[in-house]
């Protein structure tokens, strides 16, 4: 009997162990390689086209001049007129260069604006009376340097440098005066204002070489004199000085090329 025991304690072994033998040993899994993730850079040469709206709050002051005709004694006109907000349109270009360190992209831009913001008010001197002051500007350009902080596509960035503005002025009648009806424009005179601004934008670039971008600027234009010249000539002696004080905001989408604008793998 335990002669039987044994042989068939040997034959289970025997069995178990060419089962275990026949099993397939266990596949080896290879690690995936790393994949790479496409990284916009921002580096390079752009240009662009944008366009929006803007506002100028514009104050008059007349500087003191003294009027002499000879049918009426001499008098003196000063003191403040009034404001207005000249408002409107405004389109143009940029053309700009960024290089970019890690998540920070510094650049310079230059931006040139044609603009059609107008705005007027009635004088609120009282020797004035009837007549109005009227505001047109017809270009801003911008000069300025940007930071910015970049999320692979998307571009936060701040700007500030120096703005230039064309400003064109008027006086006109706001009632009919005698032969000469209402709107009749009394007086003129122009200007090439520089000053400084600040803006942020938000930008984002939707392939490697295009991106479109919001941007808000605020121009600080402070006050000048601008001389205004009464046409005809006979009424020269009404020629004066106008304090005129102005800020500009303004908010514009842009779309920019960008050239070369490599992509760089990260993983």
């Amino acid at each position: 009997m335990n002669r039987l025991a044994g042989a068939v304690s040997i034959l289970a072994a025997s069995v178990v162990g060419a089962s275990a033998a026949d099993l397939a040993a266990r596949p080896y899994a290879k690690a995936p390689p790393p994949v790479a993730v496409a990284a916009n850079d921002w580096s390079g040469f752009y240009v662009g086209a944008n366009g929006g709206g803007a506002w100028s709050r514009k104050c008059w002051d007349a500087v003191p001049f003294t009027i002499d005709l000879v049918f009426v004694p001499p008098f003196t006109i000063a003191g403040p007129e009034g404001c207005h907000t000249a408002s409107g349109a405004t389109a143009g270009g940029q053309v700009g260069y960024r290089w970019q360190r890690a998540a920070w992209v510094f650049g310079l831009e230059a931006q040139g604006n044609w603009a059609d913001l107008t705005g007027s008010n009635a004088s609120q001197i009282d020797l004035l009376a009837g007549f109005g002051n009227r505001t047109k500007i017809d270009a801003i350009g911008l000069f300025t340097g940007q930071v910015g902080y970049s999320w692979n596509s998307f571009l936060l960035y701040v700007k500030g440098g120096a703005a230039v503005a064309h400003d064109k002025y008027e006086g006109f009648l706001t009632a009919p005066q005698g032969l000469l009806p209402a709107g009749f424009i009394s007086d003129r005179g122009s200007e090439t204002r520089w000053g400084g601004v600040v803006g942020i934008g938000g930008e984002y670039a939707f392939n490697r070489n295009w991106s479109l971008a919001l941007e808000y600027d605020h121009l600080f234009m402070g006050d000048r004199d601008v001389h205004l010249t009464y046409d005809p000539a006979f009424i020269a002696a009404l020629n004066h000085d106008e304090r005129i004080r102005q800020d500009v905001d303004m908010v514009t989408a842009r779309i920019n090329y960008r050239f070369g604008g490599p992509v760089v793998a990260k993983y």
